[in-house]
């Protein structure tokens, strides 16, 4: 009985981390981009670098694994229950649904350095695409709108 609530738990800690996670991509676009009117800049990449854009931290994961911890924690000394495993269950499993959660949505990105076609050079980081490879040399467009750019080619 106790694996079976374990194991359901841990499916609700993934299931609600995964939801949670954003797509940082050129070409994603959230609801309020859309049919929005865009600035269209161009320019030429300068330089590229992998980066590593962190995942997000929301009190999901750490509430999810502290109730995970807290059922765990409660089933020690045979499940009689010990009111202090239980706390120091829900505390540990807090701060590992937390990692996990930053983990799990961690993504890789580059990080892009464009001398645009008006002199100045600016640099844009977004997530890594399969289907987009950029090259030190190449031209592309920067779209902006709303406080957001993103390069394509």
């Amino acid at each position: 009985m106790r694996k079976s609530i374990l194991v359901a738990s841990f499916t609700a800690l993934a299931v609600l981390v995964g939801g949670c996670t954003s797509n940082l991509t050129g070409d994603s676009y959230s609801r309020d981009e859309a049919r929005s009117v865009q600035t269209v800049r161009y320019g030429t990449i300068e330089s590229l670098r992998p980066v590593k854009i962190e995942g997000t931290k929301t009190p999901i994961g750490a509430g999810a694994g502290a109730v995970v911890g807290g059922i765990a924690g409660s089933g020690v000394g045979g499940g009689r229950g010990s009111a202090v495993a239980a706390v120091i269950g829900a505390l540990a499993g807090g701060m590992l649904g937390s990692a996990a959660e930053e983990g799990l949505t961690r993504t890789q990105g580059v990080e892009l350095t464009v001398r645009e076609d008006d002199g100045n050079t600016r640099a844009y980081v977004q997530e890594v695409e399969p289907n987009q490879i950029f090259r030190v040399g190449q031209r592309v467009r920067i779209l902006s709108v709303g406080g957001t750019s993103r390069v394509s080619p």
